[in-house]
């Protein structure tokens, strides 16, 4: 009954949606013009919309800002092959397309409604012809990726499941492949260690930790934005990770410059 009479009187833009108050979103899309602000993705035109994840910091250019020196670093390995495993709606396989203009782009997504926001990704950015949209990755379809190309660099962001795919005796290219992996622990407790001792021998390891975002990394005011608890942008801009991420950077030994990042451990 409270719910219901909050919602009565609460204005509409003010609701929580899957992913914070709807207000926020409306801001961002207007403020930004659906162009990524700030980033290795600068000027990447966007959807108005994601899949299953936020969609303030894609647009602010701050999601996973962790990562950031790990793409910038990336982008000199002359790449031609970027496998984007769990693309959702194509924030990586798209913003990497721009980024490595010569490389061609393989997106793996498992919804049909995510394969189609990277397609509509991809043609706003003039990049449709290089981005190849496939289904759900198993470990043939995998193998066929790391046919195409002879520089690998994948993305993977599965909810666990990289433990079946990143199988390096199962798949031995692997060994010649940049990695960049979220790690879910928390769907399997001890799966980074599994990770880490596949790959420790061929690969050097950084593990790169979730750094906590504050109202200070939001650049937009408005009277709604004072008026508004500050969690709300908070949480919005911490993503909602269940509890503190981490991702492993694994390059091969002895191949192109090392990348260190802030919070880098291992």
């Amino acid at each position: 009954m409270l719910k219901r009479l909050a919602r009565a009187i609460i204005p509409e833009k003010w609701h929580l949606g899957n992913y914070g108050p709807r207000y926020l979103n409306e801001l961002v899309r207007k403020r930004t013009k659906l162009r990524v602000r700030t980033g290795p993705f600068k000027g990447l035109k966007y959807i108005d919309h994601s899949l299953a994840s936020v969609y303030v910091p894609k647009l602010l250019g701050i999601y996973e800002r962790e990562l950031h020196p790990v793409i910038e670093t990336a982008s000199l390995l002359h790449i031609d092959h970027v496998i984007d495993i769990g693309a959702a709606e194509g924030y990586y396989a798209v913003g990497m397309a721009r980024r490595f203009k010569s490389a061609a782009i393989t997106a793996f997504e498992t919804d049909p409604s995510g394969q189609r926001a990277i397609k509509e990704l991809a043609r706003r950015n003039d990049v449709e012809s290089r981005v190849n949209i496939l289904g759900k990755c198993e470990l043939q379809d995998l193998e066929q990726a790391l046919a195409i190309g002879d520089k690998h660099l994948i993305v993977c962001d599965v909810e666990g499941y990289e433990e079946t795919l990143l199988d390096i005796d199962r798949l031995p290219k692997l060994r010649d492949a940049f990695i960049l992996v979220e790690l879910h622990d928390f769907v399997n407790r001890g799966l980074s260690d599994v990770i880490r001792g596949r790959f420790s021998e061929t690969h050097g390891i950084a593990e790169i930790w979730q750094e906590t975002r504050s109202v200070r990394d939001f650049p937009f005011q408005s009277l709604h934005t004072r008026l508004l608890p500050n969690v709300y942008i908070e949480n919005e801009l911490n993503e909602y990770r269940p509890e503190r991420m981490s991702w492993f950077w694994m390059q091969p030994i002895g191949v192109g410059p090392v990348i260190v990042t802030p919070g880098e451990s291992g």
